[in-house]
């Protein structure tokens, strides 16, 4: 079926998601023990999921395949975002995991939900995916020239290979995300209960994640300072925050649409990773950012 326009509520809804999401995902990327990061985020999610789940309805049964399949997506895209944020600079890998998402979303939209976007927003999420592609060149330029000012070889050695695992892992990162997307799209719709369904799949994500994260580096979490432990667990609650408002939003839309939407983050995201850790914004972040616009305002022509 053709897909209509997003309405302008959930419009500004998906966009307070991406600004809350580049938020916390800045969060996790400036903690330097990237175990004891998510273990964190992990924990203040259920800190906000576990009341959340006391006090709404509790999702339909027909919704948890779809719920418990998206539980174990969305732990390997943790691990896997680890892995970015352990080897890659934020403006890269940011920008490349989100990036790979909106398109392939698309594809899978029509082939599993019957959605078929309107021309206008082929165009858009086109536009959106190739201002993304651009912050990932910006990405990988600036890191070239912070290594060579440093005097490290931009080729070969440690530094080339973190730099290629950063890479891989954000491109599978970004196919987790676009999994997940598609997956909870379906599930939440069949949920009868958007605030019911985003709870307990933060409660049941979360529980793996600090699991995880307390059997493999339980000696880092001995002299947590409290700056890293309260904006460890603030972060967790926005990332129920961010997601609970794109799943809401995914009752009222298409995924294919939302889905790029949602991606705009990563211009927030270069907004941070330029005051924050002063990595260079430039022209082609300029860019990124004239295209990325454009793309929203594609969507809803």
């Amino acid at each position: 079926m053709q897909t209509a326009a997003l309405p302008l509520g959930v419009t500004l809804a998906v966009l307070g998601a991406a600004v809350t999401h580049a938020i916390w995902n800045a969060i996790a990327h400036g903690i330097k023990d990237q175990m004891t990061a998510f273990g964190l985020i992990g924990a203040g999610s259920i800190a906000v999921a576990v009341p959340l789940v006391c006090v709404v309805r509790v999702p339909l049964a027909a919704s948890w395949p779809y719920l418990l399949g998206s539980v174990v997506i969305r732990v390997f895209y943790n691990l896997l975002l680890m892995r970015c944020y352990r080897y890659g600079e934020f403006g890269q890998v940011y920008p490349l995991a989100r990036g790979t998402s909106p398109l392939v979303v698309t594809v899978l939209a029509a082939l599993v939900a019957a959605e078929r976007p309107s021309a206008w927003q082929v165009l858009g999420v086109a536009v959106i995916s190739s201002g993304l592609a651009v912050l990932v060149f910006a990405g990988r330029r600036s890191t070239a020239t912070v290594q060579s000012t440093t005097g490290k070889s931009t080729t070969g050695g440690a530094a080339g290979t973190a730099s290629r695992a950063a890479l891989l892992a954000a491109g599978a990162t970004g196919l987790t995300i676009a999994a997940y997307t598609t997956v909870d799209g379906l599930g939440v719709r069949l949920s009868a209960s958007p605030a019911g369904y985003i709870g307990w799949l933060m409660v049941l994500e979360s529980l793996c994640v600090p699991a995880w994260a307390l059997g493999r580096s339980r000696h880092s979490l001995r002299g947590l300072s409290r700056r890293v432990l309260v904006s460890g667990l603030a972060a967790g609650a926005l990332a129920v925050l961010a997601y609970g408002l794109v799943l809401w939003a995914q009752t009222r839309g298409a995924l294919a649409p939302i889905a790029a939407l949602r991606e705009t983050s990563v211009i927030f995201g270069a907004v941070i990773g330029t005051v924050v850790f002063r990595e260079p914004f430039g022209r082609r972040r300029i860019t990124a950012t004239v295209l990325v616009a454009a793309g929203v305002l594609l969507l809803n022509a």
